[in-house]
């Protein structure tokens, strides 16, 4: 009883974004109540003439993210690299969640959103290869971020504006509307997992002071000399060159483009079986 009386009295979080504190500008948007902080908001560091507020709160959170990891990062940590103590950070957001739910919508702001205005119903392949391709960029520069994509809502602006351009180009697929949630999904999660998977390779790399090209040749050396992982990863392991490739990075965007194009194949094959059922 004490424990749920206690739950009832700390209600569920939901998102920064629903909360009561002044909203975060987004990359691509300005906030119309361009007002001072309340009295007693503390400033930024002496002789730092810029103002400590939720937008550059967010964007030294990204720097640390990206520099450091979720692991290190901390309320504690962020108060000193701004330097203002860890209370003053309590005015503009309540919990270190709403740091990262800040930090992730403002990195779904390097995503390139295409011009949908005037677009036909033949634009639809290209844009969404342009989505998909900003998409993954995210997570592979921001590897800290896809653990975060499941936990938050992303309802912030960056994020509802990537969500409205990728719905935009799905409502001109032709097609019918209970399919076009399965292909988000299928392009978009696909996206999700080869992101996610290159961005901790790019990390695992650089933390191993390595190149990509190094990492993978030492990585498939050390397995060839286990008889169990050679036979299992036969195909894997090949040198990058006979993969048709002179680089990881020429692999990897070869794999992606011929997956994505798969999907938009198949994106067309349903639009092409639905036309030939319509009376």
């Amino acid at each position: 009883m004490v424990a749920g009386a206690h739950r009832a009295k700390r209600p569920a979080r939901t998102s920064v974004w629903l909360e009561g504190k002044p909203r975060v500008r987004g990359r691509r948007h300005e906030r119309p109540d361009q007002s001072p902080p309340a009295a007693g908001a503390p400033q930024a560091a002496a002789g730092d003439s810029t103002a400590l507020d939720r937008d550059r709160i967010t964007e030294v959170s990204v720097r640390l993210l990206d520099a450091e990891g979720p692991e290190r990062f901390s309320m504690r940590r962020l108060a000193s690299e701004l330097g203002v103590t860890a209370m003053s950070l309590y005015w503009y957001v309540d919990t270190k969640d709403d740091l990262l739910e800040l930090s992730l919508d403002h990195v779904f702001g390097e995503a390139s959103v295409p011009e949908v205005a005037g677009a036909t119903d033949e634009d639809w392949p290209d844009q969404l290869r342009a989505l998909a391709a900003s998409y993954r960029s995210v997570f592979v520069d921001h590897p800290w971020a896809s653990p975060l994509i499941g936990k938050y809502l992303n309802i912030g602006p960056c994020a509802t504006l990537f969500s409205s351009a990728v719905r935009s180009v799905v409502r001109r697929m032709g097609l019918p509307p209970r399919v076009q949630r399965g292909a988000i999904s299928a392009v978009f999660q696909f996206v999700y997992g080869f992101g996610t998977i290159e961005g901790h390779y790019v990390q695992r790399c650089a933390d191993a002071g390595l190149s990509q090209d190094e990492y993978y040749r030492l990585a498939m050396g050390t397995m060839d000399e286990q008889p169990r992982l050679r036979a299992a990863f036969a195909s894997t392991g090949e040198p990058v060159e006979a993969r048709g490739a002179s680089t990881v990075q020429e692999m990897r965007e070869r794999d992606f483009e011929i997956a994505l194009d798969l999907l938009v194949a198949g994106i067309e094959a349903l639009r092409v079986r639905g036309a030939a059922a319509t009376p």
